[in-house]
């Protein structure tokens, strides 16, 4: 059986839906599902991971932040007491701090496999961003640097096929789209998939800050952005041909299947 921590989440639905396909038995790990478990509730994590065969990991709000790569060390560890043979990590490309959590999953005694990402393609249209881009306003603190947007599905293939296929353990896979696109170039593409203007508008880190808390989400994620959102991301990987045999997803074509969460 294989855990999805996250499994509601827009990469772990996507891994669920894979991995039923394929007739593996899944069981949805999250504070609210049947199977319940909470990053800030230790006491949830045996009970959810024992008899487990396999783990998605995946960690709420941000591998990136402080704090996070003790709780995701100690759920390895955990993990390998039970007899988990692979645990999967989902981490963010170029954080510092969540480096430190992939080499607590390497260090656990399980099978791994690291899947580091650039931004979701999908944050425009399932998260955070969905109301800017109907606003017709994306406000960023990422001046013009360029991001090589991934994919959320081509995660969840290669999720997927690390979870049930032994020769992806022990690969760490750095997966994002197949150029690099400033969040100008972003706001034309999406300009001109629902056929009305969408703009970038280049704010502070400060005015950020604002954003997140109207947004609900953690100030301290605009703190890592400040990091990440300095070109050191720019240059994509091939992480995807790599895991797949195939080239990964541009941006254009996510926009179009997209199209309708803007409608």
């Amino acid at each position: 059986m294989t855990l999805l921590i996250g499994g509601t989440g827009k990469t772990g639905r996507r891994v669920a839906e894979r991995l039923a396909a394929r007739g593996e038995h899944v069981r949805i790990g999250s504070r609210k599902s049947e199977i319940r478990f909470d990053w800030d509730d230790e006491t949830s994590w045996r009970p959810a991971i024992e008899g487990e065969k396999a783990a998605y990991i995946t960690f709420y709000p941000d591998l990136g932040l402080p704090g996070a790569a003790a709780k995701v060390g100690a759920f390895a560890d955990l993990a390998a007491a039970c007899g988990v043979e692979q645990l999967v990590l989902l981490s963010g490309r170029g954080e510092p701090l969540a480096q430190e959590a992939e080499q607590r999953v390497k260090d656990a005694g399980t099978g791994w496999t690291i899947v580091t990402c650039a931004w979701f393609a999908q944050n425009f249209s399932e998260d955070f961003l969905v109301g800017a881009v109907l606003s017709g306003d994306i406000r960023l603190p990422a001046g013009d640097v360029a991001e090589p947007f991934v994919d959320a599905d081509d995660i969840a293939e290669v999720v997927a096929a690390a979870l049930t296929d032994p020769q992806h353990r022990g690969r760490h896979y750095e997966l994002t789209g197949p150029e690099a696109l400033t969040f100008g170039q972003v706001a034309d593409e999406l300009s001109r998939v629902v056929g009305r203007t969408v703009r970038y508008t280049p704010i502070s880190h400060e005015e950020y800050r604002s954003v997140l808390r109207e947004a609900g989400l953690p100030v301290e994620l605009g703190d890592m952005f400040r990091g990440i959102l300095d070109g050191r991301n720019a240059t994509p990987a091939d992480g995807v041909r790599q895991a797949l045999g195939r080239p990964a997803t541009p941006f254009s074509s996510y926009a179009e299947k997209a199209a309708a969460a803007w409608s």
